[in-house]
């Protein structure tokens, strides 16, 4: 034999599964023959590889290997098996040194045996080595199924309620020993066994906060006793199986029914349940606690009294300690955090039970959280102002939108039990920066994310290693979750794609630019910069360039200096590059502020009259009634970049008019219950009313805010008069070289202010339009002048969808919205040449050829006169409709000759014409515009209205017939 390869030998026996007797056999050679004992022997090494490695046959080899062992004699000194397992004991015996100790017999119970043996005193060195042989026997038992005899079961009783000196070994030590004691029960056989089991652990709760000062381990054993404790008052036994399989890092099977021996002890005589809930409260809190501390914590603890309801059932107060918890905290975030504030959360609002609804938690006051938020300003010295880190702040406004939820969706059943939790102020919330610190939450995603639960505890990363925690918990997507629902204004997509802009590459490069000029413009030096605006450009527009170097955060020192002179940038000869700047700020500064920034602006830009009075909106006023938005001073009306502004606003607050009426919907929901019990229509009728009432005032709020904007897209009497004499004035400049350009003509009314509003509104409309497609239908139900039919449907893409309804349009018995739909139908014709604008358009000839019938005289002129120019448009978009809307045109024509019996002199002259042009397009052709000006010429003065309506549709059938002839 060659000892030298014993190692490469006993390699072999493993990596092929084969003679495991061998590779026994070897490592007890190499253990004898190793100079130290100090430190864990190669053979618990080797044992506790093959069986808490992660290859599952070699772990399957072994235990077959040790099975087959046990079912033959005991006696058999000779073997294999027989020999590794009293080499183990023995080394179990030799870290155990007998200490009998008088001290610990005055703290046993005067029935104690006197020839009860207490072993303790586990020195330093060995700590260890003991852990690592409480894990092998561990595996070996629960793994490998070995049945210990009566001796391993007496020593491995005296090691495990050993005391080891308080150091972080000793800790896991003990936590290990803890474990095994709740995962093989039945090595505490005898009465005596039982005591000096129950006196360890009444020595583990004495002793816990000591260990924890000295060892510095802030995790100790004594938030695992809670925890069991805890576990075992609310039956969780599967829990307490989770976390001893987590502790020792293995996975075993143990049976619930083997735990209630220990079960009756921790309730009914080391921890009753009062106990366990008084000395949760006075267990200090974490400090910095973080996803970095592993181990079993005291938030452990209180997770599970708050999930049991052990707190409010004992009326012992818990806020307190959760509040100092949640400020102390750091990233990364500890994945017990956010299930913590959820179940606290539940304990407030929800009663333990239904017979005592005043039996819940006490909620986090305004103040408290207000404290939470004091300093936040977003400058550069934000964090020498901050007291909490931002881990708290952020926690904190999570458990604020999380409580406002929770309290909504719970009305109805606390509104049954008579119970009404106060719920926050908007006054609160109005000084909370939720964007800011969603921002903050933004860059932080990787902290906040949470950890996965086996890094976060101390179980060991092994195959079969149990988690008893939830994991998978992001603070970031909680919040966007919770604003998503509570604050839908503050998730404006095209704020999120302006924020990526600002925080992205441009804001490396901004702090490139960044000079020391730019950090020294104080918000004083700009206001006297505004105030000295109507002499000066210079110096406000250098400002202002400066400013946009600077970050969101530091610009919210200016905000309320920058919307206060708002106004000042009304007035004429302001240069456009300084509203442009503003309007650059102002959107920077909205995803930091959205909120303080909207109502100040709101209130600066009231007309001249208001701010003379002083009228100053809150936050809730413009919730209430959006439209405030737009009762601003008219000359934003037509300051585009301005305009700009109002509209995001706008925009704004009816997303959160909608989430201020659904919640206080939900607020009053009490209002359903108590007319429910006598209402003889169900439990539902109210509900639906008031939801139906509720849709109605925004739908009405929705359509008011378009009709007022398509108004301010129609230009006033001065710009009408302007762009008449700039076309003047163009033919004039043209009339020495030749004819006006139509394409400079067109150029000139595209730059103007009131284009670039239209095209601002229109860009609003078909998001509004986009997002609530019932919009389109009121509004067009309710009608706008026919003069916007060509911007709207050029410049809002989502118009399209008027298709669909405007059959129903034009079966109204109004004459005006069959008009309006016939007009609109016109302008979609030539915009969307579909199939289906097709059967559309014609339907509508055929509508107005039924009407020709039944309209009288007067309702026919009013019909037909502002519709007969909308065939045209049919014939241009669908050529296959000349036929039919030629013969409606005949129609029309003899219908008004036939009125007129005493004009037929007058009349037959046209109806033969119009025959000839509808036969005969092609030869007429050339004299069309020659005899359409003479017979207007000649009847011009003619009042009648069958007459002007016959020229009408004599110039419509020309019109028709030159598109045609040209190609068009």
């Amino acid at each position: 034999m060659n000892p030298s390869q014993a190692l490469r030998v006993r390699g072999m026996v493993v990596e092929e599964c084969h003679l495991p007797g061998l590779g026994v056999a070897l490592t007890l050679d190499h253990t004898k023959n190793e100079a130290s004992d100090d430190g864990v022997s190669d053979l618990v090494c080797f044992v506790s590889g093959l069986l808490l490695g992660t290859n599952a046959k070699v772990r399957t080899w072994f235990g077959t290997f040790i099975r087959n062992g046990q079912q033959r004699k005991r006696d058999n000194i000779s073997s294999v098996l027989w020999q590794m397992r009293r080499q183990l004991l023995l080394e179990l015996m030799g870290i155990l040194p007998t200490v009998r100790s008088t001290h610990i017999v005055e703290e046993a119970d005067v029935d104690m045996e006197p020839n009860v043996s207490v072993y303790s005193g586990l020195k330093e060195e060995h700590v260890v080595k003991a852990s690592a042989l409480l894990r092998l026997y561990c595996a070996l038992m629960g793994i490998a199924g070995l049945k210990p005899t009566d001796e391993e079961a007496e020593q491995l009783l005296q090691l495990m309620t050993s005391r080891p000196p308080a150091t972080p070994a000793g800790v896991r030590f003990v936590s290990l020993s803890f474990c095994m004691l709740l995962a093989f029960s039945t090595l505490v056989s005898t009465p005596e066994q039982e005591q000096l089991m129950v006196m360890w652990l009444s020595w583990m709760i004495k002793e816990e906060a000591y260990f924890e000062s000295i060892s510095g381990v802030s995790a100790s054993f004594g938030e695992m006793l809670l925890l069991v404790a805890m576990y075992f008052h609310s039956n969780q036994l599967s829990a307490i199986i989770d976390l001893v399989c987590s502790t020792l890092g293995m996975k075993i099977v143990i049976k619930p029914s083997s735990l209630s021996r220990m079960k009756t002890i921790f309730t009914q005589e080391i921890f009753t349940e009062q106990v366990v809930t008084a000395h949760a409260v006075r267990v200090p809190v974490t400090g910095n606690l973080s996803a970095n501390i592993t181990g079993f914590l005291p938030i452990h603890c209180i997770y599970q009294l708050l999930k049991s309801r052990s707190f409010t059932k004992h009326k012992v107060s818990i806020k307190d300690w959760i509040y100092r918890q949640l400020c102390e905290t750091t990233t990364p975030l500890h994945p017990q955090l956010l299930p913590l504030i959820d179940v606290y959360i539940n304990s407030i609002l929800t009663p333990a039970s239904k017979s005592n609804p005043e039996a819940t938690n006490q909620p986090v006051t305004e103040q408290e959280i207000l404290n939470v938020f004091q300093g936040l300003s977003g400058g550069e010295n934000t964090r020498l102002t901050q007291r909490y880190s931002i881990t708290t702040q952020l926690l904190v406004l999570y458990y604020v939108l999380s409580y406002e939820e929770a309290l909504l969706a719970n009305t109805k059943i606390l509104a049954a039990m008579q119970k009404k939790p106060k719920s926050y102020s908007s006054a609160l919330m109005d000084q909370i920066p939720i964007k800011y610190l969603i921002r903050q939450a933004q860059g932080l995603q990787q902290e906040l994310g949470g950890r996965s639960v086996c890094e976060s505890l101390t179980c060991m990363q092994t195959e079969g290693a149990a988690c008893f925690q939830p994991c998978g918990y992001c603070l970031h997507s909680a919040l966007l979750r919770l604003l998503a629902t509570n604050y839908p204004h503050l998730c404006i997509v095209e704020d999120w794609i302006c924020e990526e802009q600002i925080t992205g590459t441009d804001a490396l490069l901004r702090r490139m630019l960044l000079t020391n000029i730019a950090k020294n413009h104080s918000p004083k030096q700009l206001q006297e910069a505004f105030s000295m605006l109507p002499g000066n450009h210079t110096q406000l527009m250098q400002i202002l360039e400066h400013l946009t170097l600077l970050s969101a955060g530091e610009l919210i020192p200016y905000a309320e200096v920058l919307t206060s002179n708002m106004n000042r940038l009304l007035n004429a000869g302001v240069p456009r590059r300084i509203l442009q700047t503003v309007n650059k700020l102002w959107m920077v500064l909205n995803t930091v502020m959205p909120r303080r920034l909207w109502v100040m602006t709101v209130n600066a830009l009231q007309p001249s009259a208001k701010v003379v009075r002083q009228q100053k909106y809150t936050q809730n006023d413009l919730m209430i009634d959006p439209l405030i938005v737009l009762r601003c001073d008219q000359r934003v009306h037509r300051s585009p970049p301005l305009m700009d502004i109002t509209l995001h606003m706008l925009n704004g607050y009816l997303l959160a008019s909608k989430a201020y009426l659904n919640s206080h919907l939900k607020e009053t929901a009490e209002q359903d219950i108590r007319p429910s019990q006598n209402n003889a229509m169900g439990p539902e009728a109210p509900e639906v009313t008031r939801e139906e009432l509720k849709n109605a005032l925004l739908a009405a709020q929705d359509s008011a805010a378009v009709q007022i904007l398509l108004e301010i897209c129609l230009p006033t009497e001065e710009e009408k008069a302007q762009s008449s004499n700039t076309h003047s004035l163009l033919k004039s400049v043209h009339s020495t070289t030749g004819p006006a350009s139509p394409e400079l003509e067109e150029e000139d009314s595209l730059l103007c202010n009131l284009r670039e509003v239209q095209c601002l509104i229109c860009c609003l409309l078909h998001q509004m339009y986009i997002a609530d497609p019932n919009i389109v239908k009121l509004v067009h139900f309710q009608g706008y002048p026919c003069e916007l039919l060509a911007l709207t449907v050029a410049g809002i893409p989502s118009m399209h969808i008027c298709l669909d309804f405007i059959p129903e349009l034009i079966a109204q018995p109004e004459l005006e919205k069959q008009i309006f739909a016939i007009q609109l139908l016109s302008f979609l014709c030539i915009q969307y040449a579909l199939p289906k604008s097709l059967s559309v358009a014609r339907l509508a000839i055929n509508v107005m050829g039924t009407l020709l019938t039944v309209l009288t005289q007067s309702k026919r002129y009013a019909f037909f006169m502002p519709t007969l120019p909308c065939l045209v448009s049919f014939c241009q978009a669908f050529p296959p409709l000349y036929e039919d809307i030629m013969s409606l045109l005949i129609q029309i024509g003899q219908v008004c000759a036939s009125d007129v019996a005493t004009q037929t002199r007058d009349f037959d002259p046209i109806i033969t014409r119009l025959q000839q042009l509808k036969e005969k397009p092609h030869e007429v052709s050339g004299l069309c515009k020659d005899s359409s000006n003479k017979s207007c010429s000649r009847d011009i003065a003619s009042m009648d209205p069958d007459v002007r309506l016959c020229q009408c549709v004599e110039n419509t059938i020309i019109e028709i017939i030159n598109m045609s002839v040209s190609g068009v």
